[in-house]
């Protein structure tokens, strides 16, 4: 009993609470130099989304705990230190609404950070979508057109075979599918080259092409990705090989059991609660100047039977079902006047948009109930001083 009264004591002290909030200091510090160097992706996941990392000064490298795991002890430490065993009283009521105001701006950023999906959707004016595709993750997707004229989707995320990027063989299958889908390596960043004098092909061959791996970009989003993958059928045990990249405009066309499949690598996709027309895009440019002052996008959002304009600028998203839309960019960015432009708008599906208001609100209030108490009680002692 002694160990664990001592433990909770430690979890709940003010010194953890000190030592939590300036490691957090310290991460933000390290992770804003860090992204000189690598790009905001690869920062985000070694600093924010780990539990533990290591830090390179110069040849040496130093331990460090993850933003994540950093976090959740300091919420426990909040939960117990600053919630439980905190004294209890007319004078601390400020200081608890406080805490929990706090407490739930950390749960805010766990569900923000496991739970939420951000990718962009990209118009011309006058077309229309009901999906936007991620930034950063890939899938591997099976098509197939069906006598109804609709097309069926086999989809394996990314997840599921990226651990093929050092070689290690994946195999996919679907109930829906005739054949499994093998994956035999997969590259973060690659380029689709002709094998020749010019280029030696460290990678498989396959009609006279190879991946050449490329140095992962600065910036997660320029990233191409590609994998070999090879088709196998049980029935016939037939076998054929192909190479799928992320920037190819049609998919690998295969027959399979009398029927005909596409096979692509993509940019992982996800389905809007809507469909989004973009009606038209406008842009501002500076006197004298082609670079852009303003944008924004006049859309029409369908919902079911009902549709309703929207305006989206920079500073004014549309929000709608749980996902935000952003003004993003624009282009051609060599577009001359009278030509057709596009649109991107950044969307981000995140369960807990709005719990940072909420526990600002919250923190707000305990605030002013702890310094309103104070000031209170500061002015009744100066009148009686007074009297």
């Amino acid at each position: 009993m002694k160990f664990i009264d001592a433990f909770v004591k430690g979890l709940s002290s003010i010194w953890l609470s000190i030592t939590l909030v300036s490691l957090l200091a310290l991460l933000t510090w390290l992770g804003t130099l860090e992204q000189v160097h690598t790009g905001l992706f690869e920062v985000q996941k070694k600093y924010f989304e780990s539990l533990f990392l290591v830090h390179q000064v110069g040849p040496l490298p130093i331990p460090l705990p993850g933003a994540t795991l950093v976090m959740a002890v300091l919420f426990v430490n909040l939960i117990l230190g600053g919630i439980l065993r905190m004294r209890k009283g007319a004078s601390t009521y400020g200081i608890l609404i406080t805490h929990l105001g706090i407490a739930f701006l950390l749960v805010a950023g766990f569900v923000k950070a496991y739970f939420s999906v951000d990718g962009h959707l990209t118009l011309f004016e006058g077309e229309r979508a009901n999906t936007f595709e991620s930034y950063h993750h890939w899938e591997i997707v099976v098509l197939e057109k069906l006598p109804d004229g609709k097309l069926r989707e086999a989809v394996a995320p990314e997840g599921r075979f990226l651990k093929s990027e050092d070689g290690t063989r994946v195999v996919l299958d679907s109930a829906e599918l005739p054949f499994q889908l093998e994956v035999t390596r997969f590259l973060p960043n690659c380029r689709v080259m002709p094998k020749g004098p010019m280029f030696e092909a460290p990678l498989p061959v396959i009609d006279g092409f190879f991946l050449r791996g490329e140095p992962k970009a600065k910036e997660n989003e320029q990233n191409i990705a590609g994998a070999y993958v090879a088709l196998l059928e049980p029935k016939t045990g037939v076998r054929r090989e192909a190479i799928l990249w992320g920037a190819t405009s049609s998919p690998w066309t295969v027959e399979a059991d009398g029927r005909t499949f596409g096979v692509e690598l993509r940019r992982s996709q996800y389905l809007l609660p809507f469909v989004l027309r973009m009606d038209d895009f406008k842009k501002e440019d500076h006197p004298r100047m082609t670079m852009a002052k303003s944008f924004s996008s006049d859309v029409t959002v369908y919902e079911g039977s009902t549709s309703r304009p929207v305006k989206i600028e920079m500073n004014e998203p549309l929000r709608s079902q749980g996902l935000v839309l952003y003004q993003s960019s624009w282009g051609p960015s060599n577009a001359r006047p009278g030509d057709r432009l596009f649109s991107t708008l950044a969307v981000v599906r995140n369960p807990a948009d709005q719990y940072p208001l909420y526990a600002c609100i919250v923190i707000a209030i305990g605030l002013l109930l702890h310094f309103g108490t104070k000031l209170r009680r500061y002015i009744r002692s100066e009148v009686r001083e007074a009297a």
